[in-house]
């Protein structure tokens, strides 16, 4: 009985293997077809079809009303099949995507994607034809990265926008495209972008190769992409640099770096990076070269400012007061004596209630997002040091901290500073000054060992290369800037030789 009921079960497997075989390909009969689209679809209510008739045969032709634009179904299929009755469809249908496929798997692939697909009787050959609708929004400068001078567009949720708005800066045949699909069941659209006269190919390679290991349901946007691709995933510090500029991609792409594009996010992947990166604006370069590198440099003395400040204070005031000059203390013992707090207390209360007011400001409506601001900083300042929960002192370290915290260009460094400055602080009220170097030299050592796709992360500081200092700390006149970073490995480090040509005339 048992080997009877095996039998069976076996030949019921290879049954039902049978009829799955042949629910992927295209049946002869339309109604056939027709019944398992629906059923591959869960017959959702947004499916439309719609009869036609070509050369004597019946059809159908099928597409996601939510998906398709219907303008240019109307225009380049259901127009032309009413118009001309025989021939060959691939004469009279007028869309630039037409393909024949006999996979339902393709079909439904490129159904979801918004296509729309010609079904005939007696046929077993499927007609995909490009059909998808692209919902635009206007190229407006990004609001986290605003510029004085300079391009005021910025990348928008359709890539073909996106691409667009970069070949039209770089109008170079070198400028490779490639595509890809991530996520098992969301089929997100990836693209990757690279100079082929200038990346290197061993960094095109590990970008494929890493792009292509990606194993998950879902990708949303580049930021679920990356943490799959990066080095060190548990370091606090960003291995790639998003931006929503396309003035910024194109630089980066004619430095030999390699850009992703994700579909339905704005945001742009540049990579590899290093820290000076993240300090880098466009208005660097629309200025003159002294007011850009001053301006850099304030950028780079921020982020010290806002990583040691409040360990700076926490350590004087509880270990090393005779490091300040007498008047002042006796200005901050007059500040804190009726505090009944440590100063580790005040720091972490007054941190928090920043992030509190920071996050509040970021949910909230814009209009109402200033208020809390208002409100956080007058109101409830002024209270909690009227109460004495916090001196005068503090509020003002506190205040300078989240204002250098805001220069920072990018996000994600800022983002870095805020979540170290908490166990700096706790060393520092734990060992002093003492607690404040071994927390730095840690900090240090492992920002040396960090990498960005084969890049080390301090280039060119560690290791040194005094050459690509041009453009790192300051910023030299773009005429002396004659060669590219080092860091990416391009293939060409020798740029066209920048001159001031009437200079040069003059001098001859």
């Amino acid at each position: 009985m048992r080997s009877i009921f095996r039998g069976r079960k076996r030949r019921k497997s290879e049954q039902t293997a049978k009829v799955e075989d042949t629910a992927t390909r295209v049946s002869s009969s339309l109604q056939e077809n027709i019944d398992t689209i629906k059923e591959k679809l869960c017959h959702s209510q947004d499916l439309v079809f719609r009869s036609i008739e070509f050369n004597g045969q019946k059809g159908v032709l099928v597409f996601i009303e939510a998906l398709t634009d219907q303008s240019q179904v109307q225009k380049s299929i259901i127009k032309p099949l009413v118009k001309v009755r025989e021939g060959k469809l691939e004469e009279v249908i007028i869309a630039t995507y037409l393909q024949q496929t006999e996979s339902f798997d393709k079909i439904i692939e490129h159904l979801v994607r918004g296509d729309s697909i010609l079904l005939f009787s007696r046929s077993e050959q499927a007609f995909i034809v490009g059909t998808d609708a692209t919902e635009k929004r206007n190229m407006a400068e990004p609001d986290n990265e605003t510029v004085v001078r300079g391009a005021h567009d910025g990348l928008v949720e359709n890539i073909r926008v996106n691409l667009y708005n970069i070949r039209h800066r770089i109008q170079n045949p070198n400028l490779t495209v490639k595509f890809f699909r991530v996520g098992t069941e969301t089929q997100s659209k990836l693209v990757m972008l690279y100079m082929r006269n200038l990346a290197h190919p061993d960094l095109v390679k590990e970008v494929e190769k890493r792009i292509k290991a990606i194993r998950t349901d879902t990708i949303i946007s580049p930021g679920f992409m990356t943490e799959f691709m990066e080095d060190r995933p548990a370091s606090p510090f960003p291995q790639v640099l998003y931006t929503e500029r396309p003035d910024r991609v194109v630089s980066n792409l004619m430095e030999g770096r390699v850009v992703m594009l994700g579909e339905g996010d704005p945001t742009a992947v540049v990579l590899p990076v290093t820290l000076f990166a993240f300090y880098q604006t466009p208005d660097d370069y629309h200025s003159r070269w002294m007011i850009g590198s001053f301006v850099r440099f304030v950028r780079l003395m921020s982020f010290l400012i806002a990583f040691l400040l409040p360990s700076l204070y926490i350590a004087i005031v509880e270990f090393h007061p005779e490091v300040l000059h007498i008047s002042l203390i006796y200005s901050m013992k007059s500040s804190i004596e009726h505090v009944p707090f440590p100063a580790i207390i005040e720091a972490l209360l007054m941190e928090l209630t920043i992030e509190l007011i920071r996050e509040a400001g970021i949910r909230l409506p814009s209009r109402v997002g200033q208020t809390i601001g208002i409100v956080g900083g007058l109101v409830i300042g002024d209270a909690v040091v009227r109460a004495g929960l916090v001196s005068n002192t503090m509020l003002i370290v506190v205040a300078l901290t989240a204002i250098s915290s805001f220069v920072v260009p990018s996000h994600e460094m800022s983002t870095a500073i805020r979540v170290l400055r908490f166990p700096q602080m706790l060393a520092a009220f734990s060992f002093g000054f003492f607690g404040i170097v071994v927390g730095m030299v840690i900090i240090f050592m492992h920002l040396v060992k960090l990498e960005s796709f084969g890049t080390p992360y301090l280039a060119p500081f560690a290791p040194l290369r005094v050459k690509d200092m041009k453009d790192t700390f300051i910023r030299l006149p773009i005429w002396k800037l004659n060669q590219r970073p080092h860091d990416p490995h391009p293939q060409r480090m020798k740029q066209e030789e920048p001159s001031r040509g009437w200079k040069d005339d003059e001098d001859n």
